[in-house]
């Protein structure tokens, strides 16, 4: 009788043992599950969908890493539908296209200027940069998509995003004139930009 009842508590402690690690293992995988799914939607909301009339979508992942102030006031302006029907205005084949200027000609802008944030971070095709004049803290809305490398560049201007979908997008953008500083007597328009 008392080998049975010793019996009997070895296989229900055998079977609460595995119960638990069958519980921890649900919910390990239930925590796994909603980790990943608010990194991915992070990471949604640091996306932007850059329309070209008659070119097609370009996707670009925003910094906040590299330039937390920028990543904030851009979105902001994304939301605001400040881009939608801005021209890009100043496109130099092989180095970059640049757009966000309300004017149409690069002398516009939001009004507010922001801070500058500059790191090491390379200028290679598809980088997603603040244009400026002279002062470091003069970006304001406008930015440009390099099409080519620009060392030159680096540690000089704010990075901001990289194009991860649709370079071929920002590479069909129509050119400007070389003898005109890029100037685009015929400019690509973007027909919106969003937030994914």
């Amino acid at each position: 009788d008392i080998c049975l009842r010793d019996s009997i508590n070895a296989e229900y402690m055998g079977f609460l043992a595995m119960a638990n690690r069958f519980v921890f293992v649900l919910f390990a995988a239930l925590v796994a599950v909603c980790l990943a799914a608010r990194i991915s939607s992070r990471l949604d909301r640091d996306l932007v969908l850059l329309n070209v009339a008659g070119l097609g979508q370009v996707q670009i992942q925003l910094r906040p890493d590299l330039a937390p102030v920028t990543v904030a006031r851009i979105k902001e302006l994304v939301q605001s539908g400040f881009y939608n029907g801005l021209k890009f205005h100043r496109v130099i084949d092989g180095f970059m296209a640049q757009t966000g200027d309300p004017n149409g000609d690069g002398t516009g802008g939001s009004g507010r200027n922001l801070p500058a944030e500059f790191t090491a971070t390379h200028h290679a095709p598809g980088t997603v940069s603040m244009a400026r004049a002279d002062d470091p803290n003069s970006a304001d809305s406008q930015f440009f998509i390099c099409l080519g490398d620009a060392p030159h560049l680096d540690g000089k201007y704010t990075v901001f995003g990289q194009v991860v979908n649709g370079m071929d997008v920002v590479q069909s953008i129509q050119k400007g004139d070389p003898n005109a500083n890029g100037s685009v007597s015929n400019p690509s328009v973007i027909s919106s930009m969003q937030l994914a």
